[in-house]
């Protein structure tokens, strides 16, 4: 496809029936995007992105959007479904039960369920990374609450949000404004502050033998560092592809290494493993949750990005004990609310400064968004309505 300023097409996908097209040269009026009337160079050479990142020019200007607010409720939606998954898994090791592949295993089956009808294979080889990534960052994780405090385990919160940043600095091109730096800091400080209270209070979540917590702290940080690639790499694939088929063949590819790995190392934990009703209750609500957050989760990475993604997932551990005072007994430290407090501003911090598309907008999908997929909260979905409505309105003002 020409990258060259006279020819920018933007080709329709399978989810878009009605394409696009900005092929035509400047001189066809019929096909303008704001005008019919003489305008600059500059202006005429605009592309429809810049456009409609150029209607608002105000500091807030994506705080006016209904995208934002959809980004920002989004990402607590799914930091509430994940810390979910989180008790039930806390339930599940206080019965004695500890089996993290099949765990995990679940939620690809249902996973696998719900999307790989929708496609058969395509990609291949790029889905079996990106599942293999996903099932050991979910295995690790697990694995980590076998042998480390809660405490500990939230190294992956930090860690995460490091290689998601370093991986799309270097391989996406996704360049950071002194906001989201700032704001990812002003996160990472809230965090910060919930471990302090953790630490005061001395509620980190169980204890653990030294030799047993490095051990721990190990396995949470290589699940952090498979999470951190498995949701820069989703990032990618969701904006470039529908999402039924990025799910539908992580799920399929997902399930059958995890399947493997449960029969490989969880075989003993089975045996030793108490099962009971109450048991088989927790497996189908830990499922359950982990499956809304994987249904949900690529809509927030096209809204935004696998950073802001990562910054909204620090805030689990105050929903957690929002859970926790009921179901753990838990008892609510001052400082908590703080850092919720803290997390949130931070969130809003990033975004400070941002146009109307926002994170949508990918860089590595071209000026126009040409080489994305046209889906659901997808900036080339945005771009493409907004040039149909102007073209509409300018064919009604040439007709009259």
């Amino acid at each position: 496809m020409s990258d060259s300023k006279s020819q920018i097409a933007i080709q329709a996908s399978s989810s878009d029936p009605n394409p696009v097209d900005f092929s035509q040269s400047k001189n066809d009026p019929s096909v303008a995007v704001t005008s019919t009337a003489p305008q600059e160079e500059s202006s005429e050479n605009e592309a429809p992105a810049d456009q409609i990142d150029g209607k608002k020019k105000s500091f807030w200007a994506y705080f006016q959007t209904k995208e934002f607010y959809i980004t920002l409720l989004l990402g607590q939606f799914l930091a509430i479904a994940n810390t979910g998954s989180s008790t039930f898994t806390t339930l599940l090791e206080n019965q004695g039960t500890s089996v993290p592949a099949f765990q995990t295993f679940l939620n690809y089956a249902l996973l696998n369920v719900i999307f790989t009808p929708l496609t058969m294979y395509r990609y291949g080889f790029k889905d079996i990374i990106l599942a293999f990534c996903d099932v050991e960052g979910n295995y690790f994780i697990v694995l980590a609450y076998r042998y480390t405090t809660m405490l500990s385990a939230q190294l992956i919160n930090f860690w995460a949000i490091a290689v998601v940043v370093i991986v799309s600095f270097l391989f996406l091109k996704v360049r950071y404004h002194i906001s989201q730096i700032i704001g990812i800091l002003v996160c990472i400080g809230g965090m910060g502050v919930l471990i302090a209270s953790d630490h005061i209070t001395g509620s980190s979540g169980g204890s653990a033998s030294t030799g047993d917590q490095v051990k721990g702290d190990m396995f949470a940080l290589i699940g952090a560092t498979f999470y951190g690639l498995t949701n820069t790499g989703e990032e990618y694939f969701v904006s470039t592809r529908p999402v039924y088929e990025v799910l539908g063949q992580m799920a399929f590819f997902g399930m059958i290494i995890n399947g493997a790995q449960a029969g490989i190392f969880d075989h003993n934990s089975f045996r030793q493993a108490n099962w009971n009703g109450q048991v088989g209750g927790y497996l189908v609500g830990y499922t359950l949750c982990l499956t809304v957050f994987y249904c949900f989760a690529p809509l927030l990475f096209r809204l935004s990005s696998a950073a802001f993604f990562n910054i909204s997932m620090l805030t689990m551990n105050f929903w957690g004990v929002i859970i926790g005072v009921k179901v753990f007994h838990y008892h609510i430290h001052w400082m908590y609310p703080i850092a919720f407090v803290l997390i949130i501003v931070g969130q809003l911090i990033y975004y400070l400064g941002r146009r109307v598309l926002g994170e949508a907008r990918k860089p590595w999908l071209g000026k126009n968004q040409e080489r994305g997929v046209s889906g659901v909260f997808t900036a080339r979905r945005i771009i493409d309505s907004t040039v149909r409505r102007e073209r509409g309105r300018t064919d009604g003002e040439g007709a009259a």
